[in-house]
Parts: structure tokens; sequence; C-alpha cells
């Protein structure tokens, strides 16, 4: 037996599975109908119950990686598996011993439970109204069955997803004047430039009067309080930019991995640039601006005394320098460093309400979303951190301190690091105990990952389009994200209109209620960009434009570096000066002591020469007295001589003269 004989087998047992309890929903309707015709004044509790006593098995959700696990060649792998799950929901019998049925394909029941599942005891947001998808023909709204999400869950979360044209933007819209309506302030981007409307209250027309009197919704136009802002200034200069209140933030602020993520850093390259930022912080250098970043970055991987700083604290190799600063370079060039500065924004500003207590709406007006979608997503990231940072806890209230719409989510998670990630998810799951609300808007939930979607309590899913197999396998994926239900979610999907949806939300105990396809109500201000004198009025009653409009440059790190760098020339030019004069003294010293050395030698020949003379003097002197001496001792001797001959002569003479007179 193939695989494909194994498929239609299963489709056959499911078939007859899905009438064997179609046939049980219809007995167990009948015994409804009869025990609210025998007690009308229990009618309520009875259609009260069925809520109550499914919601645990009817809602748990379907696994994700259960659903992804699904064999493909099964023909209908969205009805045979959860056959029995599906029968969890059904209405039960009266009686305390009947046990929940499945409804049938056209049981009136599952609109009661859809009834009785959004029936809360709080204030609800309005969202649409109940759509039958099940009576077999054309699918009709159903009058008076409104489907909403209670104000007091919305901090769990939300997500609004759905193909391009299916009508996100009017959702949100719709979403964003509720919470204004009760007192909610909200933050948005406008995208596409057409929220602008929520200035102008909207006007009737015979196809919204026709929508209307379908759906039961009591419409009345309306205009909104709201504040136009702009990244930085940036777009104010660019064809349709709107010159709303420049948001601006220090780089201190952005911290590190919102700022890795923005320069498109790898995981080595980042842990560098959270060393930059760690000295910056210990040496008491405020990083403002961009220039402020480039300038700590080019001290300590250029300069001697940067380079001994920072061998201190760990190296940043050069590649990895010339990196971040090239990287720097190309933000400053795409305009980046008019989000960087000062007045950065307080975030207690946008939670400001009207004088007749309606929530301000603040939209963030993005025109250049294309060429810096990583930027705007990563910078509304940092709004939702500093909101985290600034709000004290609140457990759950009543109703949010703020909704955060989040457009166009898929571009803050495409290619995010994992660091990118954990922060992003941190930051949804504490969030909610601030009392902040987030609703993430995208095309499909498979662009958000799976731990964010598990934060997301409530979902409006508008139409998906299956045309290629990575559609279908999307599609696939999208219905697995819902809980349980007796609707063919791939049918639904794929069959909804524009300004339908289908919606999941959390009921006051926080159990899924029953998935219900909508028609989403009609927004009451204009559905698209408002006249230019209306914007102008809003600009000019802005109350935050004279606090943020004038950009300052106070002193930061680029003044403080550029001091100290100076100080540092100024430093060796006297070091070298210095060294300088102290050669030239060591030079007259050396020259000075040769002088003397060479007097000294003189000095010391010139003794010699005195002594030798007067050696040779002494000595002629000696010669000349021996000569004397002897000169002397020869005219002594020749005297001595000559009287001796003398006497000689005499005593002779005398003697023989004696004897000769004898």
């Amino acid at each position: 037996m193939n695989d494909s004989e194994i498929a239609r087998l299963k489709a056959e047992a499911a078939q007859a599975a899905a009438e064997a309890a179609a046939a049980k929903a219809a007995a167990a309707q009948a015994a409804l109908d009869a025990a609210l015709a025998t007690a009308p004044a229990q009618a309520a509790e009875a259609e009260d119950a069925p809520a109550d006593d499914a919601a645990p098995a009817t809602t748990e959700p379907r696994p994700v990686e259960a659903a992804s696990s699904e064999s493909s060649d099964d023909v209908v792998p969205d009805q045979a598996p959860p056959a029995e799950p599906a029968a969890a929901q059904a209405v039960p019998d009266p009686s305390p011993q009947a046990s929940p049925e499945p409804p049938s394909g056209s049981d009136p029941a599952y609109a009661a439970q859809v009834r009785a599942g959004y029936t809360f005891s709080s204030p609800a947001l309005p969202v649409g109204t109940y759509l039958d998808t099940q009576s077999g023909g054309e699918p009709a709204p159903v009058a008076g069955l409104e489907v909403g999400i209670p104000l007091s869950l919305l901090n769990r979360h939300a997500l609004v997803a759905g193909a391009t044209g299916t009508g996100k933007t009017r959702t949100l819209q719709l979403l964003a004047e509720g919470l204004s309506a009760a007192g909610v302030p909200v933050f948005l981007s406008d995208v596409k430039g057409d929220l602008t409307g929520l200035a102008e209250p909207g006007s009737t027309s015979e196809r919204l009067e026709a929508r209307t009197a379908s759906t039961g919704q009591a419409w009345q136009a309306q205009s909104f309080p709201l504040e136009l802002f702009t990244l930085g200034g940036a777009q104010a200069s660019q064809p349709g930019a709107i010159a709303g209140t420049p948001i601006r933030t220090t780089i201190t602020d952005f911290g590190p991995i919102l700022l890795s993520r923005v320069l498109g850093l790898n995981d080595t390259q980042a842990s560098a640039l959270q060393l930059v930022f760690h000295w910056a912080d210990a040496q008491g250098l405020a990083l403002l601006d961009l220039k402020d970043l480039r300038s700590v970055v080019d001290y300590l991987t250029n300069s001697d005394a940067g380079k001994a700083e920072l061998k201190t604290i760990g190296g940043v190799s050069a590649a990895t320098a010339g990196v971040i600063l090239r990287e720097i370079a190309a933000l400053e060039a795409a305009g980046g460093e008019a989000f960087f500065g000062e007045p950065a924004l307080d975030v207690r500003d946008l939670m400001r309400t009207s004088s007749d207590g309606r929530g301000l709406i603040s939209a963030l007006e993005l025109a250049d979303i294309q060429s810096q979608g990583t930027l705007f997503s990563t910078f509304l990231m940092w709004l939702l951190a500093e909101l985290f940072e600034t709000l004290p806890e609140v457990g759950d209230p009543d109703k949010p301190t703020m909704v955060f719409f989040f457009d166009e989510a898929h571009l803050l998670f495409a290619g995010a690091s994992k660091a990118f990630l954990e922060a992003v998810v941190r930051t949804v799951r504490l969030i909610r105990s601030k009392g902040v609300g987030i609703v993430f808007i995208t095309q499909s939930p498979t662009d958000v990952p799976e731990e964010v979607l598990a934060q997301l309590g409530s979902r409006i899913q508008h139409a998906l389009r299956a045309h290629t197999p990575a559609d279908a396998a999307n599609l696939k994926k999208a219905v697995s994200t819902f809980p349980t239900s007796p609707l063919d979610l791939s049918q639904v999907l794929t069959s909804l209109g524009t300004g339908q949806a289908v919606v999941s939300v959390l009921d006051e105990k926080g159990r899924p209620a029953p998935v219900a396809p909508v028609v989403v109500n009609a927004p009451a201000a204009v559905m698209g960009p408002a006249q230019e004198s209306t914007v102008a009025q809003v600009l000019n009653a802005s109350a935050l434009a004279p606090k943020y409009a004038s950009p300052v440059d106070n002193e930061s790190a680029y003044e403080l570096l550029a001091a100290r760098v100076e100080a540092d020339a100024r430093a060796v030019e006297a070091a070298r000066a210095e060294e300088e004069a102290a050669k030239e003294r060591a030079k007259a010293e050396a020259a000075a002591q040769k002088a003397a050395q060479k007097e000294a030698a003189q000095r010391q020949k010139e003794a010699e020469r005195l002594e030798r003379e007067a050696a040779k003097e002494a000595e002629r002197r000696q010669r000349e007295a021996e000569r004397t001496a002897q000169r002397r001792q020869r005219e002594v001797e020749k005297t001595i001589g000559s009287v001796g001959r003398q006497i000689t002569r005499e005593l002779t003479r005398t003697l023989l003269g004696t004897l000769r007179r004898r």
C-alpha cells in the first residue's frame, strides 16, 4: 500500500469521524434548545457554561513543533489529526453528565460559543463583528456579535499579521483609536504616511453605511489627539516628508548591543564595541553622537596614550577598529548623525493624555523605511527598552499604561544576532509588568521568532496567500500557531477578504478564547493622509516641539578627547623641547668638560715642560756647579801645587842655602 492510498484512507476515516461528531453535536444542540425552551431564566447561564467548561480543552495551543512535523503526504493534515480535540469545543449538553461535543458545519452553536467566549466583565477593545464562515454559503457577519480584546490583557501583547493589502494598517488605526478613546497613550510608526488621518474625523459613504448596517457597528466620525514625530528630523528635507518633533537619543543611552545591530557588526566586533563603551564610561566621557564614538575609537586605537590605556582592559585589533570606524562613517553618510544627539527624548512625554481624558497618539513618521529599515526598527526597540527602564512596576492594571505598535516587525528580526534577539525577548517578556503592551505588525507570524511569538496573547490574522510552495508552508505554520478549533483555518485564512481577519485572544482568566473570524470595524477617523492644513495645525499645536526642535551640542567625548589630545601634544612638545634643552646642556657640559680636560692637559704639559726645564736647569746648574767645583778644585789644587812647589823651593833653597854656608 503506497503513501497516497494511506493518506486517502486517513481522509476517509477523518470524514467519518467528522460526520459522527456532527450527529452528536446535533443531538447536543437539540438538548440545549429543549433546555432553553423549558428554562428561559437559565438561558444565559446555559450559554456561558460551554465557554467555561470547554475552554481548558478547547483552546490549548497546538504546538508549533508538532505542526511542522506533519507529513506532507497527508491529504487533509489539518483535519484528520485534530478530530478529537475539535470535539472539545462543542457546546455541551446542559446536563452535568454531558460531555462537550463538536458542532456541525452549519451548527450555530459555535457562534454561541464565540459570544460566550468574548463576553467580558471588564472593558474590551472592539475589533470587529463575528463572521460566520460555517453556514455553507457566503460568509456573513452576525450583527451584534462583537469580538474584542480585554483591555486588562493588552499588556500580554498582540500580533497583527496578513498579506499586503489585506487591511493591517486600518486594523492598526482602529486599535489605536479604541485605545485613545479608553484613555491609553499610543505610540505607532507611520510607515506608509497615511495615519495622519487620525487627526481628522472620517466621512460617511454608501459603502460605509452598508458595511456598518451589515455588522451592526455604531459608527460615528471622530478625530483623535495626535503628536507627529520624526527620527532626529532627518526626513524633514525629503519630498513629502513631515517635519514632526524630532526624536533623538544619545549613543550612551542607545547602548552597544543595539548599535552593533545598526552597524551590522559580527560578534567579535560587537564585543570590541562594548569594550569601547566600557572604557568611555570609566573615563567619564559622554557618548552623545556619532562623532563622539568615532573619536573614542580613533583615540584608543591610533594614539600612543590610547593604546596604552587599551592594553589595561584588553586589546582591539586594527582590523576590528577599522571595520567599526568604516560602519560609523557609512551611518553618518546615510544621515544617521541626525538620530543621535541631544536633547534626548524623555519617554514620559509619550505618556500624555488630552484635556478630555483621551490617550495621546504619538505617530513616528518614517519616510525612508526601505533604506534605513534596520535603523528604524532598532530605534523603536530602544524606545521599548527606555520605557522598561523608566516606568515603574504596575502589575496587572485594568488597562495598559501604554500600547506600542511595532510596524514592519520583520525588519527588527531579519539577520539579528543572538545577543540582540535575547535583548528583544527579555524586553518583551518583562515589559508587561510595567503595563506596556506591544502590538507587532507584519505580513506573516513566521516573521517573528518563536521566543517572541510565545509571548503574544492576542492575534489578529488577516488573509494569507498560498500561491507558492513557500506560501503554503508559511500558511501551515501560521495555522499551527492558533488554538485548536472546528474551523478549517487553512481555508478560512486564504478566503478572507480585505478588512476581514481571524481573531484569537486571551479571556479574563488568561485562557485562549474561541478562534473567531471577524469583519474588522471601520475606523472613526480618516483612513488615509490628513489634509496639509490639518497636519500644519497638529505641528503648530505641538507641546513638545519647543523642547526638542533645536539640537544641542554639549561638551562630550569629542571635545574632551580633543582637549586631551591637545594637552598630550603640548606635553609631548614640552618633553621634546626639554629633551632638546637637555641635549644642548649635555653638549655644552661635554664641551666644557672637554675644554677643561684640554686645558688641564695643557697645564699638565706645561707643568711637565716646566718640570723638565727645571730639571734640566737643575741638572745644568748641577753640572755647572760641578764644573765650578772641579775648576775650583783644580785651581785649589793648582794653587796648592804652586804653593807647595814654592814652599818646597823655599825649603829646598833654605835647606840648600844652609848647607852651603856650612
